[in-house]
């Protein structure tokens, strides 16, 4: 079962996006992609052609205008179909330097601590407009980019903004609903600590000395803020690269559950079915046959 983590190579740093227009003629003979997965999220429109998409819990044929998001760090393949023209935009972007102010009160919603992105799928299908006006967005993102005019960093930075703002105006679910504010300077230490530290043992006095505080007022601050707590915050993250690590690695689940810093197997065990409705056994063999397809 080959994946890989993609390296994302930004056509600028400043702004940590890369957008390109892909082409197949449908002479290529690459099947299916192997899983793959990036800290970027990634925005698809199709211009032309059919093309196929998967995740773990669903697939995708996109046709023309089609739009579909991928969140941060999510195993996802594509297929090209032999004899098939397709012709598609692809946008990778990692969304922390567009956390100003003004978006901090969206902040643990758009940094996928309780869903990831891909949840806003349901948008596209629902509402033809959004669709729509996402895909539009994505076409001058790329012609921004293509064509370096000007100020075009600040173009794509409000075009970027004006993505998001989309998304949360018609999310009806409330997947995006605002929350309390976060300050940006407390939360991406902490959020980078941990996930440096996903093996190991996560030392609340560190977290508490780089969030500026003790470690009982650390904690209600954590909950208050995020909505959840920060041991839930810290086992969400270790059972999601658990997820990505029975795809990428051939290592047993045992090695798997030590990796990302959980010893007590009876505890990984629950916790991964609690986050993923099956056993890390069912997980690994589902993603074997939906590979081999």
């Amino acid at each position: 079962m080959d994946s890989f983590q993609e390296p994302i190579h930004y056509q600028n740093p400043q702004l940590c996006i890369k957008v390109w227009k892909f082409t197949h003629s449908g002479n290529e003979h690459f099947g299916y992609q192997p899983w793959h997965y990036h800290k970027e999220i990634e925005f698809i429109l199709v211009l032309e052609g059919v093309h196929e998409m998967h995740t773990p819990t669903a697939a995708y044929k996109l046709h023309p205008g089609d739009v579909m998001v991928i969140g941060s760090s999510q195993l996802h393949k594509s297929r090209v179909h032999p004899g098939k023209h397709v012709t598609y935009i692809v946008l990778h972007v990692d969304l922390e330097p567009y956390f100003d102010p003004a978006m901090m009160h969206y902040t643990r919603h758009f940094m996928e601590i309780m869903n990831p992105l891909d949840d806003l799928n349901y948008l596209f299908s629902k509402y033809p407009h959004v669709q729509e006006e996402v895909g539009a967005i994505l076409l001058y993102i790329h012609e921004e980019v293509m064509q370096k005019k000007k100020g075009y960093e600040i173009a794509v930075s409000m075009h970027i903004k004006h993505l998001l703002l989309v998304l949360l105006r018609n999310d009806d679910l409330l997947l995006l609903s605002a929350h309390e504010y976060v300050d940006a300077d407390f939360l991406r230490p902490v959020i980078a600590y941990v996930e440096n530290n996903l093996g190991e043992k996560i030392e609340m006095a560190e977290v508490s000395r780089l969030a500026g505080m003790s470690y009982v007022y650390f904690s209600k601050y954590f909950k208050k803020k995020m909505g959840l707590s920060f041991t839930e915050f810290v086992n969400r993250k270790r059972i999601l690269k658990a997820k990505r690590m029975l795809v990428t690695d051939n290592k047993s689940i045992t090695s798997i559950a030590a990796a990302v810093g959980m010893e007590n197997m009876a505890h990984f065990y629950e916790l991964f079915k609690r986050f993923n409705h099956c056993t890390p056994k069912q997980f690994k063999e589902n993603m074997k046959v939906k590979g081999r397809k």
